[in-house]
């Protein structure tokens, strides 16, 4: 039992020690009432054969708990003791515990009689057990005979042919120092025993809570360490910008040090902070979302902006619709009040929030047009149902937004500066420097330079032959040989060479030769045809019987808005 007892772990060693207790006590028990009845009938060998159980193990205490009787045991023994007088074959005998009766000679007499009261009184093996509780000596004894009884300390176990005789490992020296290590606390013990496990903890931002004082108090980071931190983010503010509510999760080692953090910035976007020894590695987070798509249906009352955005359209989205429809609507004299119109959005759901709005589909049914674009997907861009274009092949004006047209093309006009007949081969636009300016078709860039008169200025030749001259700019966006394309920046407006203010100066010429560029026929609006125009007619079938049923996606918006007199206000 000891041997089990001390291969075990410290934690077993605990919960084994009042078994192996029990089971040694027992043990004396049946010693102490076999020596009393040995000695009452006059003979007294060395040892005795007490038989054990058929599942009984040579070479190991029997770990049998139950208590028997006095009475009974002492009746076990005597036929134990006379089995002993006859000579039996040493191949027929069963498992026996086999007790040295010289170890407890020393018991003191008084506790023999003790024990052997009952017999003595004439009770039989039956009779129950009056016999008295085996006191703290008692004990002590037990404890010490189980040791010299079991072998145990004199010599390791030896194996015999068909193997080892215990499934237990020999115990060194300093194992057999039970409670060498101290006193056990269960508690301790287990907690010991198992591995740690970091777990993420959320902390919400509270008012006056700052990421250097949390980074120490709650990270466990140093102040070089919560610089080195910041420096690792793509963007530090979401460290040092912090709004109250605002929560993030961290995950501290053994040691009470950050391992891992984990900020939101949104919903749908994010970072992860990992230490690596004295550095942070910083990966981004981005959540998948579920597309969804929504249709705001609602009326013009005042200006067509603010109809769209009382429908619930955010103020992006209308952005995007009212950019798309001003390539054919005028908003100023075309709308009307009681147009009605429908959007079809598409978008990702993280959480309730909406990301990446997409505009699939507009229907605009007005007094003076009627109009319905739809998304192509493999071009990004809008097309009539029959697949006409919304941009144009060439578009009049290289800038986005409305700026006074300063100086019309005249090819006798009288120069500003010197006076003299002067041709103005181009429109000029005032407009403050830095103004973005685009290319107005797709093409290749030819030239560039810094010229004294015309400054800095950009030429591009354009895939139907034409060819656009931009001057007095303040910085050329592309390189020579560069491919652009319809609506892509290439410069900023300035007022370099010889100006008499910031503006720019616009040339288109065809066939080599200067034209005006507000009154030359333009190249028609691109389309589609063959395939291409299939494909697009199936995409665009769903979205259109969408707008047409007035209902998509698990959220429709639909508002008339309140009448306004005012109906020619700007988008």
């Amino acid at each position: 039992m000891l041997r089990i007892l001390h291969s075990r772990p410290r934690t077993h060693k605990l919960l084994l020690l009042p078994v192996a207790t029990m089971v040694t006590v027992l043990g004396a028990q049946k010693i102490f009432t076999l020596v009393d009845d040995a000695r009452h009938q006059g003979h007294a060998p060395d040892s005795v054969l007490l038989p054990l159980s058929p599942e009984s193990r040579p070479g190991l205490p029997s770990l049998d708990t139950d208590r028997l009787p006095v009475a009974k045991a002492i009746a076990v023994a005597s036929q134990a003791l006379d089995s002993t007088r006859e000579t039996i074959p040493l191949s027929q005998l069963v498992p026996s515990e086999v007790i040295d009766l010289d170890a407890t000679r020393a018991i003191q007499k008084t506790d023999l009689e003790t024990a052997a009261e009952p017999l003595a009184a004439g009770l039989s093996p039956d009779a129950p057990d009056t016999s008295p509780e085996i006191d703290d000596g008692a004990l002590h004894i037990a404890l010490v005979l189980g040791t010299l009884t079991s072998g145990m300390l004199d010599e390791p176990l030896e194996e015999s042919a068909d193997g080892p005789a215990t499934s237990y490992d020999n115990v060194s020296d300093e194992e057999l120092a039970l409670f060498a290590e101290g006193p056990i606390v269960l508690e301790e013990e287990i907690a010991a025993a198992e591995p740690f496990v970091p777990e993420w903890e959320t902390y919400t931002v509270q008012p006056g809570d700052t990421f250097a004082v949390l980074a120490q108090d709650r990270l466990g980071l140093g102040y070089s360490e919560a610089m080195r931190l910041l420096e690792a983010l793509p963007e530090p503010r979401l460290l040092t910008h912090w709004r109250v509510g605002n929560q993030f999760e961290y995950q501290l080692d053994e040691q009470q040090r950050l391992l891992q953090l984990r900020v939101m910035k949104n919903a749908r976007e994010g970072v992860i902070v990992e230490r690596a020894d004295d550095s942070f590695d910083v990966a981004t987070i981005e959540r998948a979302g579920e597309a969804a798509q929504r249709l705001f249906a609602g009326t013009v009352s005042g200006s067509f902006a603010r109809s769209a955005q009382a429908t619930g359209l955010s103020s992006t989205e209308v952005a995007k619709v009212s950019h798309l429809l001003e390539k054919k609507l005028d908003f100023r004299r075309d709308t009307r009040r009681g147009d009605a119109f429908q959007v079809l959005v598409e978008s990702d759901i993280i959480d309730g929030e909406s990301f990446d709005s997409r505009v699939l589909a507009i229907q605009y049914a007005g007094a003076r047009m009627d109009l319905t674009v739809v998304r192509n997907s493999a071009d990004n861009n809008f097309y009539t149902p029959d697949g006409q274009s919304l941009d144009p092949a060439f578009r009049r004006r290289p800038f986005t937004g409305s700026y006074r047209l300063s100086s019309s093309f005249n090819l006798r006009r009288k120069h500003p500066v010197t006076g003299r007949i002067s041709p103005h081969k181009g429109t000029d636009f005032a407009m403050p420097i830095g103004t973005p300016i685009v290319a107005p078709a797709d093409g290749r860039v030819e030239k560039l330079g810094n010229h004294p008169l015309a400054g800095r200025y950009v030429v591009i030749r354009h895939d139907n032959g034409y060819r656009t001259r931009f001057l007095h700019l303040s910085r050329q966006l592309v390189n020579r040989g560069d491919r652009v394309t319809m609506g892509e920046r290439i410069a900023l407006s300035g007022n370099s060479g010889r100006s008499t203010g910031p503006h720019l100066h616009y040339e288109v010429h065809v066939n080599n030769r200067a034209v005006d560029a507000m009154k030359v026929s333009l190249p028609e609006n691109k389309s589609l045809s063959g395939e291409a125009l299939l494909a697009f007619q199936r995409q665009a079938e769903p979205l259109l019987a969408a707008l047409e049923r007035g209902e998509a996606g698990p959220v429709v918006a639909s508002t008339a808005g309140e009448p306004d007199d005012n109906t020619d206000d700007d988008s």
